[in-house]
């Protein structure tokens, strides 16, 4: 081509000169470079644009804003420019080694950041996808990075050696160990993150604790080498991917998943305040609609239980009676079982514990119906509110121990 443009010169008139060949195959060069650059910016970009005008929350969106189209244009334009040094620059020419060196240098360098953006706009796709939700997508994209960057200082290093990559890859293969050695926490955070995502341990939105890290917060990026948690003080903490398979770790998306939120809290009761129900506390307790079925139920099934076994009645000790405690935990049965802000599928119950030296603790074992931490937390507010006010109505008493003005009242009634 170079004597194509020379006979060219010559017929409009002009001497082909060393300095005026240059200075028009650099001409033609940048003509082709420019008229490229024209081309893709403002026919095919201007499309990409318009197209995502009409929908600027579709793929297009993020297609433009991890920089793919505006990559493609870079690597295409030294594509032109490699292939117009080929054409018009002759092999002869001492000039030639060095631009086709750089020209390949910059199309590799071009060609590594198109492939780096097509990852990010894969990743970004790919996060919002019920699929992408329980993979760590950040992770597996870091790892196909730092792969493209390897591949291309091999390549670049090959085209500056002006040796095959071969003999580059056979160069590593000798390094192996080093190697390992400088990139063992991504190698270890890259098969944490293929355990994670195989046995769906963890995923992005996650409630995870993990006090050796005084981690306790949302899962907000699993990347290849660090998880991102933020706790709900609002501060981040990056947890070593691996250290997930290591250590132990608790995952609250079971509870989320479930729709309700256990509450497991006792209350104290003052043993000195259990007894045997009178009929004029009966009486009084037979108003209150939530047990007023159970206690007469109850009481039939007593009567006709003493009345078989010939219990004599006038000593407490002998047959079977109501006893405070145990008709308080009826009640809080059948009051948590209406009550329409605890999960009515799962597991509800009171339960009386082993008595401590606080005294006898009445444990409530159920779920709310929301997993929402503030919403669980006035539910489970407003139960307990509830418990300690009716305790006086089956004539128990919460157990505290003796404070300043417990003091005050046995000094003052001392005579």
């Amino acid at each position: 081509m170079i004597d194509f443009l020379t006979q060219i010169l010559r017929d409009i008139g002009v001497k082909p000169t060393v300095p005026v060949l240059v200075a028009v195959v650099v001409a033609v060069i940048v003509t082709g470079w420019l008229l490229t650059h024209t081309v893709l910016i403002y026919c095919f970009w201007g499309v990409v644009k318009r197209r995502n005008a009409k929908n600027p929350r579709g793929w297009l969106t993020k297609l433009i804003d991890s920089n793919v189209f505006v990559m493609f244009v870079l690597m295409v334009q030294w594509l032109v420019v490699n292939m117009q040094i080929r054409l018009w620059i002759p092999e002869q020419a001492g000039v030639y080694g060095f631009f086709e060196v750089l020209s390949h240098l910059l199309l590799a360098i071009f060609g590594m950041l198109f492939t780096l953006s097509v990852i990010n706009f894969g990743s970004d796709l790919l996060r919002d996808t019920s699929v992408g939700q329980k993979m760590p997508v950040s992770g597996i994209a870091q790892a196909l990075k730092m792969l493209v960057v390897i591949i291309f200082i091999i390549l670049a290093a090959s085209v500056l050696l002006d040796r095959s990559p071969l003999y580059i890859f056979s160069g590593l293969g000798a390094m192996t160990a080093v190697l390992m050695l400088i990139f063992q926490d991504p190698i270890r955070g890259f098969a944490a993150g293929i355990q994670l995502s195989a046995y769906n341990l963890l995923s992005v939105g996650d409630w995870v604790e993990m006090p050796k890290y005084n981690a306790d917060g949302d899962v907000v990026e699993i990347g290849l080498t660090t998880v991102k948690v933020q706790n709900w003080d609002k501060t981040i903490v990056s947890v070593p991917t691996y250290a997930l398979m290591s250590d132990s770790f608790k995952n609250w998306r079971g509870m989320s998943m479930s729709g309700g939120r256990r509450m497991k809290r006792s209350v104290f009761i003052d043993v000195t305040s259990i007894h045997f129900l009178s009929d004029e506390e009966i009486g009084r307790l037979e108003r209150a609609s939530l047990i007023s079925d159970y206690l007469r139920s109850k009481i039939l099934e007593l009567e006709e239980y003493n009345k078989t076994t010939g219990a004599d009645l006038t000593s407490p000790v002998n047959g079977r009676h109501l006893t405070n405690i145990g008709t308080f935990r009826a009640y809080l049965t059948a009051y948590l079982k209406a009550n329409p802000n605890v999960h009515g599928e799962l597991t509800l119950m009171v339960r009386q514990l082993a008595p401590t030296a606080e005294g006898l603790p009445i444990e409530i074992y159920a779920f709310t119906a929301t997993t929402a931490w503030v919403d669980y937390e006035n539910i489970q507010s407003d139960i307990f509110d509830h418990i300690y006010a009716v305790l006086p109505e089956f004539s128990l008493r919460a157990y505290q121990n003796p404070s300043g003005s417990d003091i005050r009242s046995i000094i003052q009634t001392q005579p």
